[in-house]
């Protein structure tokens, strides 16, 4: 299994878990910041409202302790205090400040989440079809014509390969090279072949004259079973798996075979007309 597909999740999972500790935390800040304007107005008219007898200045209580000290006596100097009244959180409601930090992290929150989904689909993608999915290319004899219908060889691009028709005299020869993976579609008659040389990655054209496929990059030449008969190349053509079920040819593009080495040739092909790259042979 992919450890990302374990460790991804998990930072999601935690950025959530920060997210949300960062909301509690302006919450709770703005709960013991300074008071409301309401709080503070109610405290002011509170206060207005006593008797002026029982409001003491700070001179006044300077003088009274005064007086206090001299004549030895202890006087009980009252000062009234307002009594703390809660504020009514109907009345109050949500600050601008904690509207503006909650928007802020649930937009955060929002993007954070929708990075990390594309993330994950991005790593863990689903093939539908394609190249790099099993591909059903049709009844088997249906492809035969199609590959004579192209004077030998057919392409297709779905699966970035080229499909060629394969001799039944060579196939027991071939068991004792190819992977089993490529075995029952050449013994149905068919081999599907990956469309780049494995010399350096440019894609392989047929050539209808030599009946080989022909490199324009370096040259490297294979025949119709992709096996190398010259140019640089450091193997034959790489290949598809192939499964044969009632007929109908599937191949897995998902899973690529390396060529056979240099010197194969099973099926004896030899170019049947001039070659369309100069130097490889």
């Amino acid at each position: 299994m992919n450890p990302l597909v374990i460790v991804i999740p998990l930072v999601i999972i935690l950025g959530a878990v920060v997210v949300f500790a960062a909301l509690r935390r302006s919450d709770s800040g703005g709960a013991t910041g300074a008071l409301s304007r309401e709080t503070r107005k109610r405290d002011r008219s509170e206060t207005a409202a006593l008797p002026e007898a029982e409001v003491l200045s700070g001179r006044q209580v300077e003088k009274s302790a005064a007086v206090e000290r001299r004549s030895g006596s202890v006087e009980k100097v009252t000062s009234s205090v307002a009594t703390y009244v809660p504020p009514d959180a109907d009345a109050i409601g949500v600050t601008r400040r904690q509207f503006f930090n909650r928007s802020i992290i649930i937009l955060i929150g929002l993007t954070l989440s929708g990075f990390g989904a594309a993330f994950v689909a991005f790593l863990w993608p689903v093939p539908k079809g394609g190249f790099g999915s099993k591909i059903r290319v049709g009844n088997v004899s249906d492809i035969l014509a199609k590959i004579a219908a192209g004077k030998g060889f057919l392409y297709l691009a779905e699966g970035r390969m080229w499909i060629t028709a394969y001799p039944s005299a060579a196939v027991e020869k071939a068991k004792g090279i190819y992977p089993p993976a490529v075995l029952p579609g050449m013994e149905a008659g068919v081999v599907a072949l990956y469309q780049k040389c494995p010399h350096l990655g440019c894609r392989v054209p047929s050539c209808q004259t030599s009946q080989w496929f022909e490199c324009p990059c370096h040259g490297s030449q294979y025949n119709q079973a992709g096996e190398k008969k010259g140019g640089p190349a450091p193997r034959g053509m790489d290949r598809f798996a192939m499964d044969v079920t009632g007929g109908v040819l599937t191949v897995d593009t998902g899973q690529i075979f390396q060529g056979p080495p240099i010197g194969t040739n099973t099926t004896g092909q030899e170019a049947e007309g001039p070659h369309c790259v100069g130097g490889g042979h």
